[in-house]
């Protein structure tokens, strides 16, 4: 850490390309079977795609822009599938042109876009189930209901298109597998209702937790009942899930300082280089909070004094912790942030001119217990 200090202006993130490859392989060992398609939205850094390309990762992209930076990687269309239910006809031709025939819908409207490409394309089915265990509810925007599919199902063959599979997406950090098992069961049902219907594939999208604050469940752990309710699939037919947090957010901290200090009231505010219009976005995008020390040393049993960590913009909306004990601290201190590698910098402005924190790339920065052993 001294030596990228010495080489880099702070805000900056680093990126570990070991801690990429160490979660793709824990989710690979929890979900033997499926076939993990990275969610390149959580972050889209080339470094991470090529590396997930060289472990024989697959790709799920949502946009023009995504497919173009896949396609620039070498990554090929049939390495993809393309999720996002509601498109431009443009963007449907791009990726066409592109190799990519994998396409999810959810509406009436979206399966009538595809009419025109009847002859090149697959479609997959989103359904909606809601989870209450999940901190971003992904199913209230995207889905059809249930008993909506088999309409869905119908319209789209009746057209002459081609239907051959399902997807969901119980929600973005679930910390519960329960609802993800409950889909499962659902959606087997579902096809099995409706066995006219040439079954291919079954999505059962991300959801798969990382620690930010508090305990989550091993991934291992939290599998056990996926694993469970992916017995019961019919032979034949593939099962993929779209990771993205689970890949991302632990690959990548942010090394950041203390440019300002001052006491206002009981508490002392530092401002930081980099706050949530920067890196720190994913707290108001994502519903996330960062776990942030300070990089020196300090005595856990000495005294400590209620804080308030603000980023470096003329908002006052701009405040990363409005309650943290800390140390005493000054300015020029070095604070570093972990969890920082889904929907931060994703998401990141450049409000007031502040630049976008940088991304320096490295390997096998981030230290794991069973490493120490």
């Amino acid at each position: 850490m001294s030596q990228l200090l010495k080489e880099h202006e702070t805000p900056f993130l680093v990126l570990d390309l070991q801690e990429v490859e160490y979660q793709y392989h824990a989710l690979q060992n929890a979900l033997p079977g499926v076939s993990l398609f990275y969610a390149i939205k959580s972050l889209a850094h080339p470094a991470v795609i090529r590396r997930l390309k060289k472990l024989g990762g697959q790709f799920d992209l949502a946009t023009a822009g995504e497919v173009d930076l896949v396609k620039g990687l070498g990554v090929a269309g049939e390495q993809c599938i393309h999720t996002h239910p509601i498109k431009k006809d443009s963007e449907i031709r791009h990726a066409l042109e592109f190799g990519c025939r994998r396409f999810v819908v959810d509406n009436p409207a979206e399966v009538i876009k595809f009419v025109p490409y009847k002859d090149d394309v697959e479609l997959m089915i989103r359904v909606s189930f809601r989870s209450q265990d999940a901190t971003v509810d992904l199913s209230r925007k995207f889905g059809c209901a249930l008993e909506e599919l088999p309409g869905l199902v119908d319209l789209a063959m009746s057209h002459g298109l081609t239907v051959s599979g399902l997807s969901f997406h119980v929600g973005s950090q679930s910390l519960s597998p329960f609802a993800q098992v409950n889909a499962i069961q659902a959606s087997l049902a579902a096809m099995k209702e409706m066995a006219h219907v040439a079954w291919k594939w079954l999505d059962i999208g991300g959801s798969f937790p990382v620690s930010y604050q508090g305990p989550v469940m091993p991934i291992d752990d939290f599998c056990a009942p996926i694993r469970e309710a992916l017995l019961d699939v019919p032979e034949g037919i593939e099962v993929f899930a779209e990771p993205g947090r689970f890949i991302s957010a632990p690959s990548m901290i942010e090394v950041l300082r203390i440019v300002g200090k001052a006491k206002r009231g009981a508490r002392t505010w530092y401002y930081l280089d980099d706050g949530v219009y920067g890196a720190f976005s994913g707290q108001m995008y994502d519903h996330a909070q960062y776990p942030i020390t300070p990089l020196k040393p300090f005595d856990p049993t000495g005294d400590f004094f209620p804080s308030v960590l603000a980023g470096p913009t003329c908002d006052s909306v701009d405040v990363i912790d409005e309650d943290i004990e800390l140390p005493d601290l000054a300015v020029g201190d070095v604070l570093v942030a972990k969890q920082m590698g889904a929907y931060t910098i994703a998401s990141a402005s450049e409000f007031n001119y502040y630049p976008k924190p940088k991304v320096v790339v490295v390997e096998d920065l981030i230290e794991h217990p069973e490493d120490e052993s």
